[in-house]
């Protein structure tokens, strides 16, 4: 079965659904983009960067975000995590612990994210910053939180998924932005697109209009060539299932099975005997993605099972331009350092 976050008439051209809601999305739109353009009301006294997307859904942040604390190690920063821990419990701003969280305290993202630099879950996003410069950070890397205007950011950076783009360009509940793309735009220091498509040629051109800085960048998997010619079962709950699936088929793995769940999906037991069963039945590799497997972990044996019979893939982000990270992040530094001496 599969199940989907967002209903499919979002990522189709305009038609009566859209309009049907269009009223309300125009009201939804009016209120979010005054929230989005109120004056910030803290501030940290690191450099923030915010890592965001134009829609509701994933577009490639997190792998963006683990590129960026890739290169600022390299650089001798110590950076540190926001996340607003989408599907996990805690109500404070929370440093992630990998020994003492699971998916249900902090979300998955918050724990893949974990593994690379030290992360806090927070809904209030000041409070969260304010954690990660006490634990010892001395840059801000925001996983998501681009329409949120309560912290003061340094440098935002919008990503765009090159197949889905924004969909059919209505705000919600008409489709997937969440605010109108035309107060969206100029608060982006630079737009990228990640991955091969033309979905995201209205992105593409609305930037070039605003003379905001675009950027390309591909998603590969690591360790490939493991994969070609294999006999694969994939399941994932992602925000796109099916872009995980392409990309499996593009690095020449024989995708015999696939089951895809909702974006932060949690496996129940059923489905988990299921998946396993298939894919015994069929001789199948299972494979899924690395948010995935962090969803899984401290769940009981099942789930224990599953994780030890999956490959976990990994991915990472490709740039057109070698020097994009390393110079998002001298802006950000730039920027601080001018805020925090005027």
């Amino acid at each position: 079965m599969v199940t989907q976050e967002s209903p499919p008439f979002w990522w189709q051209s305009p038609g009566w659904q859209a309009f049907l809601f269009s009223p309300v999305s125009w009201i939804y739109g009016q209120i979010s983009a005054r929230r989005m353009d109120l004056p910030p009301s803290e501030f940290v006294n690191v450099p923030v960067i915010c890592v965001g997307n134009f829609i509701a859904g994933g577009a490639g942040k997190t792998p963006t975000v683990l590129a960026l604390v890739k290169v600022a190690k390299a650089m001798k920063l110590k950076p540190g995590i926001l996340s607003r821990g989408y599907g996990g419990g805690v109500t404070i701003a929370t440093l992630v612990d990998l020994e003492k969280h699971d998916s249900r305290d902090v979300g998955d993202e918050p724990l893949l994210l974990a593994k690379a630099a030290k992360t806090v879950v927070s809904v209030d996003r000041p409070a969260g910053a304010r954690l990660l410069v006490e634990a010892g950070c001395n840059l801000v890397i925001m996983d998501d939180g681009f329409q949120n205007p309560k912290l003061h950011k340094d440098y935002c950076l919008a990503v765009v998924d090159a197949k889905r783009g924004i969909g059919n360009g209505f705000t919600h509940p008409s489709g997937p932005l969440r605010v109108p793309i035309s107060r969206q735009l100029p608060l982006a220091d630079t737009v990228m697109v990640i991955g091969e498509g033309n979905g995201a040629d209205k992105v593409i051109r609305l930037t070039a209009k605003s003379a905001k800085p675009i950027e390309l960048a591909n998603v590969t998997i690591k360790g490939k060539g493991r994969l070609k010619g294999k006999r694969l079962m994939a399941y994932a709950g992602i925000s796109d299932p099916q872009k995980f699936f392409s990309s499996l088929l593009s690095v020449g793995a024989n995708v015999v099975a696939q089951r895809a769940f909702g974006d932060h999906h949690h496996y129940q037991d059923d489905e988990i005997e299921d998946i396993i069963e298939q894919a015994e039945q069929q001789g199948l590799k299972l494979v899924s993605t690395a948010k995935d497997i962090c969803r899984l972990k401290g769940l009981g044996k099942l789930s224990q099972e599953l994780i030890e019979k999956t490959d976990e893939i990994e991915i990472e982000l490709d740039f057109g331009n070698p020097d994009f990270v390393r110079n998002v992040i001298d802006s950000a530094i730039n920027s601080a350092y001018q805020r925090n001496n005027n």
